[in-house]
């Protein structure tokens, strides 16, 4: 199976640990992952803040750099959502790209098979669901049997984890009040679960929650799934 890594705007740009993460517990797995140079941005922004047009050409642009592959796995639920449930809107030639677009978690249950990837993580941790993978991707509990199997972890129930954390992409900007209301109402929760770590699998919204924790000096650091799973007791976090 040929498989591709697409890293997303984000991640590329803030977070390149979560893609180094996802390609060590990859090969792991016995699975090589090939980074195409090529790639871009999967145009979420643009679509939601009115760009059709601009969003069109990254569309295309996707589905020419990921034909090749026979499964493109991204360490984002939300960008993975776009591709999935927009791109074949917008361009319809593109679905069958799009149909071979997983979010990490689900490549590991659904294509893999496993949820037992290897992983050490001795820290006390609660997992944010976020929106777009649970209402776009739904990916249901696959995050959270995946964390189950981690070794040493201490796994913790968020309370009204279902709700959003305020983020959404431009809306933080265009409702900041909102937003950061809504914020914190999620950071309240994260406190009460008495946890070293908030777990999700998109890195744009621990970014919102994990600049609220900081400021408000909760002690609490944000960590992508993908590094939960890739770590190890040679490599502990």
């Amino acid at each position: 199976m040929k498989v591709a890594l697409f890293l997303t705007c984000v991640n590329d740009t803030m977070y390149p640990g979560t893609g180094r993460a996802m390609v060590r517990l990859l090969r792991r797995l016995g699975h090589e992952v090939e980074f195409p140079e090529s790639q871009t941005c999967c145009g979420q922004m643009h679509l939601n803040t009115g760009y059709r047009t601009q969003a069109l050409h990254m569309v295309k642009g996707f589905a020419e750099t990921f034909d090749p592959y026979d499964a493109i796995v991204t360490p984002s639920a939300s960008c993975g959502a776009m591709i999935r449930d927009w791109h074949p809107k917008l361009a319809p030639r593109t679905a069958g790209v799009a149909s071979r677009v997983y979010e990490l978690s689900e490549f590991l249950v659904d294509v893999l098979g496993v949820t037992d990837v290897g992983a050490y993580f001795p820290h006390r941790v609660t997992y944010h669901p976020t929106c777009h993978s649970l209402r776009m991707l739904h990916v249901g509990d696959r995050p959270l049997r995946l964390l189950r199997e981690v070794r040493g972890i201490d796994l913790v129930d968020l309370p009204d984890a279902r709700e959003c954390c305020g983020f959404g992409g431009t809306f933080a900007l265009k409702n900041s009040e909102v937003s950061a209301a809504m914020c914190a109402d999620k950071v309240t929760a994260v406190r009460e679960t008495k946890a070293e770590a908030l777990c999700a699998a998109d890195n744009s919204c621990l970014m919102h929650i994990g600049g609220a924790l900081t400021r408000t000096r909760a002690g609490v650091r944000t960590v992508h799934l993908a590094e939960i799973l890739a770590s190890t007791e040679e490599d502990p976090s």
